[in-house]
């Protein structure tokens, strides 16, 4: 091949045919021969006289030229041009491609698939055997070259990973033996081990780079200082003045994921790192779950919120001090000290904390209640709150808890209290006793210097020893604790401050209220801490950003969480333990985003695919056209265009108007113009109509056009079977744009569920909430026929869960054998599709619906369900083309027959369903139902 810049030529010596051009020139010019000229006087009476057919004594030479250029543009046809030819790298061995598959190759997923598929394209050109391979998650073996046409069908199943290579790819690397040559896909971020990873594949070949410039962003871990919580972003430092914007994402008292709040983070030009602040109350602060950079689709633009970042609201009271100024005697002094870094303190009367429902009380030496507090407080206990008491002077000369148990004491108290280590007592101050296994305490290490002069004393009796969670080395209680409802109360038998023990000035008094769940500590546990623990992975991050239950993984070993580093072995996500979560994120506190750099030698080339673009065809139609004109300028320069003979003319100038494009040009890539709001109007005045003139059924865009072609034809033969067996008369069916079409007009959806299509904008969802509030129904199809985990074992399934998360869906159970969809037209016990699983989910039934004595049925909610979920890909099973022929196979013989014909009753119950709601409850209709019943 022959390149000219741009230009390529398989056949460049056919370019000789254009010497040929002026001889052709000469031989146009003589034809016809030039007339000779005789000196005729009689010609003087012609004067005048007009003749209706001319001949022009010579070709003019426009014409010529015309004819000339359509001839080379025949010549260049055959030559064989193309626009960007793809270039020549040489090689005849096999061709291994390989990509970082990082999170940072989220973004660009697309074009790097299409990348790949190029270049296996060009080695299927070559006849060079190649094989692809992920960098993240690289094979167990050597590669497996094959033909480079059957490895594009991997390519599917090649999906980037929320980690970066590691040491796991180098190793692979490494160990790789023969020749090949290397095409490496990078994601355009440096670190490490890229040098030795380039290094090993140069040992076998030559390599080549494809990677475009950007810029990356990310999010490093959420810091809480001073009342504030800080996002440092970073990105790679090669771009100019910019600035990103990044949401607080959480659950709202509802339960539905929302945006919380949004904060700014300005970069200067060239700088790497910026900062967004986020000032949210405490109430609001706890709800966070994550944060992520709007309009960055990575797993690196999030970062997760764990138990470092929610601070508990912790109410301080005192039963007053008679030392005033002395802030070291006060009995708050130490729990301010001890809590105010991990947790936000609410100090005032009970009347006033108690409506703030605070994670824990504390009460230092607070002996009585005022009239209605003390049932207040044991009713918050019960519904799960927290109650720790101090004991003090006060305390110890009342008569709380010496008759009788205290509801706000763990144990019953002895009258006065107990000292020792004084001048006018026996025996040296004592220590404590070790926790036993039992205790919230047990593990943790007693200082020596930590000694009690003072003490309240439990009453004793035989339930006391199953209350004592600490004690001192004489066998006396030191700590009480008994549960209430949901809650619990606790017992420290000294004071909050150093006046009956050192216990306050230990680092242990800290860590008691923190096993007592009093406060969280925002530092992550240390190496001690985790060894031999095991944590569950609870949700997971995937490269795009998006979470995904981590359901059927298994623990991890709680070593790996000292030093997080994300992989294989530890996917990013939030894994719990016994007492606290965990969050591992992409990007550590330290981390930065650095631009890769190659050495010279390496060529480096663009993601963006260039086509070939052949241009035989036009250069042939560009000939055609001039021949065409060629015609029409002959036919004028004769004469014959005058007249009847005009006809003809015309009707070749009418063609050639046929065939030219229709609609005004635009150059290649140009959007089409946007119709400005009267157009905008009136299509969604006609999409109104269309929608609202019959009844309509209606399926959700997936942006997968096999897949929305399937549902389209399921509602279709659906709507045929309607308007067949009921008094229904649907319209043709109607694909639905989540993001910009309303949903009012539709009674119903069907939302087919692919593993990767779109999450909806919030926008989006505020329109589905009220559709389903309004009384719509949505009927989900997961196509996987596997609900028995709620969908979580498949792609699928676990997208469902990610796409209902922000929807108000009331909770939710599998379909009861008394439902009303078992009999709103037929009487049915299964609801198959094109699978046949029973596992379908409804909203659950109120807590109170009872069967009536002689009633077959319960005494339901009048509403419609929802929400349908399942996954027996009914729309397959229902789906026709035009003609009314099904376009899918269901079951074996007869059986499927059966099988179909039960997914078309099931279809109808649907439908009759959503459009009578619980019609068929209805007491009246239960002799005639009774009958079909046979009972």
């Amino acid at each position: 091949m022959l390149t000219l810049g741009p230009l390529g030529l398989t056949a460049p010596w056919l370019l000789l045919g254009l010497a040929a051009l002026p001889i052709l020139w000469l031989i146009l010019r003589a034809v016809p021969p030039a007339p000779i000229r005789r000196r005729f006087p009689g010609v003087a009476l012609l004067l005048g006289l007009r003749d209706e057919d001319s001949q022009s004594d010579r070709t003019p030479w426009w014409l010529l030229l015309l004819r000339m250029l359509a001839v080379a543009l025949v010549i260049l046809a055959f030559a064989g041009p193309i626009l960007n030819p793809r270039a020549d790298a040489g090689g005849t061995g096999p061709v291994l491609i390989v990509a970082d598959g990082s999170w940072a190759d989220a973004r660009a997923r697309p074009s790097r698939r299409e990348r790949i598929a190029t270049l296996l394209d060009e080695a299927a050109a070559d006849g060079r055997p190649a094989a692809v391979a992920i960098l993240t998650e690289p094979p167990s073996g050597p590669p497996v070259f094959t033909d480079a046409r059957a490895a594009q069908q991997t390519l599917a199943g090649l999906e980037p990973a929320p980690w970066a290579p590691g040491d796991a790819a180098t190793a692979w690397a490494e160990a790789l033996e023969g020749d090949f040559d290397t095409i490496w896909l990078s994601d355009g971020l440096e670190r490490d081990s890229r040098e030795a990873l380039l290094a090993a594949f140069e040992d076998h070949g030559a390599v080549r780079v494809f990677q475009s410039p950007r810029t990356t962003f990310g999010l490093r871990p959420a810091l809480h200082e001073e009342g504030t919580v800080d996002l440092p972003v970073i990105r790679t430092p090669v771009g100019p003045e910019a600035q990103v914007t990044v949401a607080a994402l959480g659950l709202d008292p509802a339960g539905i994921e929302r945006q919380l709040e949004t904060a700014a983070a300005d970069f200067a030009p060239g700088e790497p790192v910026a900062n967004a602040a986020f000032d949210l109350p405490p109430e609001l602060r706890n709800r966070v779950t994550r944060f992520e950079i709007v309009g960055q689709r990575s797993a690196g633009a999030v970062t997760l919120a764990d138990d470092s970042l929610r601070r508990r609201e912790i109410a301080l009271i005192d039963g007053g001090s008679d030392r005033e100024g002395l802030e070291l005697l006060s009995p708050l002094y130490y729990l301010r000290e001890a809590l105010a870094p991990t947790a936000d303190l609410i100090e005032g009367p009970l009347t006033d904390i108690l409506p703030a429902n605070p994670d824990a009380i504390i009460l230092a030496d607070v002996a009585q209640l005022a009239d209605g507090e003390a049932q207040a407080v044991r009713e918050w206990v019960e519904g799960g709150g927290l109650l720790v008491r101090f004991a003090g002077p006060r305390l110890a000369s009342s008569d709380v808890g010496r008759e009788a148990e205290d509801p706000l004491m763990p144990v019953r108290l002895r009258a006065g209290g107990r000292s020792v280590g004084g001048a006018m007592s026996w025996g040296e101050p004592k220590t404590l006793a070790p926790f036993p296994e039992e205790s919230p305490f047990f593990g943790l290490p007693i200082p020596d210097d930590v000694e009690v002069t003072a003490q309240v004393m439990a009453q004793p009796d035989p339930t006391l020893a199953a209350r004592v969670i600490a004690q001192l080395t004489d066998g006396t209680p030191l700590v009480t604790r008994e549960a209430a409802g949901e809650g619990q109360i606790v017992l420290f038998h000294v004071t909050a401050n150093a006046e009956w023990s050192t216990l306050p000035l230990s680092g242990l008094f800290v860590q008691m209220l923190e096993r007592l769940a009093i406060s969280t500590r925002g530092a992550r546990p240390s190496a001690e801490d985790l060894e031999g623990t095991v944590w569950t992975p609870e949700e997971l991050l995937d490269a795009y950003g998006r979470l995904f239950d981590a359901d059927t993984m298994p623990g991890i070993d709680g070593a790996l969480l000292a030093e997080p580093e994300p992989g294989p072995d530890l996917p990013p996500g939030l894994y719990a333990g016994e007492e606290r979560r965990i969050a591992v994120n992409v990007l550590g506190p330290e981390a930065t985003l650095g631009p890769a750099s190659w050495p010279a030698r390496i060529a480096v080339e663009g993601l963006a695919v260039v086509r070939e673009l052949p241009l035989k065809g036009w250069l042939l139609v560009g000939a055609a056209a001039l021949l065409m004109l060629d015609v029409l300028a002959s036919l004028a320069l004769s004469g014959r265009l005058r007249g009847p003979r005009a006809a003809g003319g015309a009707a070749v100038v009418l063609l050639a108007l046929m065939l030219a494009p229709a609609g005004p040009a635009r150059a290649q890539g140009e959007a089409p113009a946007a119709p400005d709001s009267e157009t905008a109007s009136a299509d969604l005045d006609a999409f109104a109509i269309e929608a609202t003139s019959n009844v309509v059924l209606a399926h959700v865009l997936t942006g997968d056009p096999e897949v929305d072609a399937t549902a389209e034809a399921g509602l279709r033969g659906l709507g045929r079977v309607l308007y067949a067996r009921t008094s229904i008369e649907p319209a043709e069916p109607m694909g639905i744009d989540l993001e910009r079409d309303e949903l009012a007009f539709f009674p119903f959806l069907y939302w087919p569920v692919t593993a990767d299509q779109p999450i909806p904008s919030r926008e989006a969802y505020q329109r589905l909430n009220r559709y389903l509030r309004g009384g719509g129904m949505i009927l989900f199809d997961t196509r996987d026929a596997d609900l028995g985990g709620f969908g979580s074992s498949t792609p699928e399934g676990r997208h469902l869960q990610a796409l209902a998360r922000p929807l108000d869906i009331p909770p939710i159970e599998p379909l009861p054998e008394d439902h009303v969809l078992t009999r709103t037209f037929y009487l049915l016990q299964a609801f198959p599709g094109r699978f046949n699983s029973r596992d379908i989910w409804v909203e659950s039934a109120p807590a109170d619906a009872a069967l009536a004595e002689g009633m077959p049925f319960r005494e339901l909610n009048d509403g419609v369900t929802p929400v349908v979920i399942g996954g027996n890909d009914w729309a397959a099973a229902w789906a026709v083309d035009e003609s009314g022929q099904w376009l899918f196979p269901v079951g074996r013989g007869m059986a499927g027959e059966r099988q179909r014909e039960m997914a078309y009753r099931f279809g109808v119950n649907l439908i009759m369903h959503v459009l009578t709601g619980n019609y068929k409850s209805d007491q009246v209709h239960v002799p005639a139902l009774l009958e079909r019943l046979g009972q």
